[in-house]
């Protein structure tokens, strides 16, 4: 079976309580692990402003899921959150070998610059 890399960013609406968020997130992780797809990372970017209103509403949940999957299950997959009402957008990218590697870097924490200039700070 063939699989690619793909990263699906999708924003959550902002009525949501933190549990039915982790709720909506676990939902759509288990959907991609059931139709076999591996799940790589899983991102919650939190609340953040749009740059325009969406459902009359200007902020939003931002969550990333970066995984390795069938070209198939893609279609399944975005009917899943098409039809769910608290995902007002998404978006999902094939991931090219320089996005691959950039995003391994991102989780190891290679552009995290607060963090490192704390860590020089406290020295």
């Amino acid at each position: 079976m063939f699989q690619r890399n793909y990263e699906t960013v999708f924003i959550l609406t902002p009525v949501l309580s933190d549990v039915q968020i982790k709720d909506t997130v676990d939902k759509f992780v288990n959907l991609l692990k059931e139709l076999g797809a591996d799940v790589i990372n899983v991102e919650n970017w939190g609340l953040k402003k749009m740059a325009y209103a969406i459902e009359k509403k200007t902020t939003g949940f931002y969550v990333m899921v970066e995984f390795k999957a069938d070209p198939t299950l893609i279609r399944k997959f975005e009917v899943e959150l098409r039809r769910d009402e608290k995902v007002m957008r998404f978006l999902t990218t094939v991931l090219d070998k320089h996005s691959i590697v950039y995003a391994e870097r991102r989780r190891k924490g290679e552009f995290n610059k607060k963090v490192e200039a704390k860590e020089e700070a406290t020295k």
